[in-house]
């Protein structure tokens, strides 16, 4: 789904680059890489925000993961989901959430599998 939406060719989009630019003095936002043999495999964000709700509590978003082709169905990504849960629990948060497109069927199984439960409905509006 994301070769429709993403560019992966040389040099790279200067949005990519202001993007990292943004995030990497953002002490909220922290990007993971999971590497094998010093070589990255895989990558998630982790975006952890207060909330008013839950008394105050702060809470964890996942986003962008992606495992590169070579690297899955070894456990890599499950792995790197657990590491990103127990670091939100590190940053304080009582919960983590993530969406992942309904279409994603394997990627719904894999996030059940998890502990993950699908118990909300996400709307996006493009602008």
């Amino acid at each position: 789904m994301g070769s429709t939406r993403e560019q992966y060719g040389q040099p790279l989009p200067q949005g990519y680059l202001s993007a990292f630019d943004a995030i990497c003095p953002d002490s909220n936002i922290e990007l993971i890489v999971a590497c094998e043999d010093d070589c990255p495999v895989g990558i998630a964000q982790l975006t952890v925000t207060p909330h008013l709700t839950y008394q105050g509590g702060w809470r964890a978003t996942i986003e962008g993961v992606r495992i590169h082709r070579s690297a899955r169905g070894r456990g890599i990504g499950s792995e790197l989901i657990r590491w990103v849960t127990r670091r939100a629990k590190e940053r304080g948060c009582h919960m983590v959430q993530l969406t992942t497109d309904r279409q994603r069927v394997d990627a719904l199984r894999f996030y059940e599998r998890l502990g993950f439960h699908a118990t909300h409905v996400g709307l996006k509006l493009h602008i």
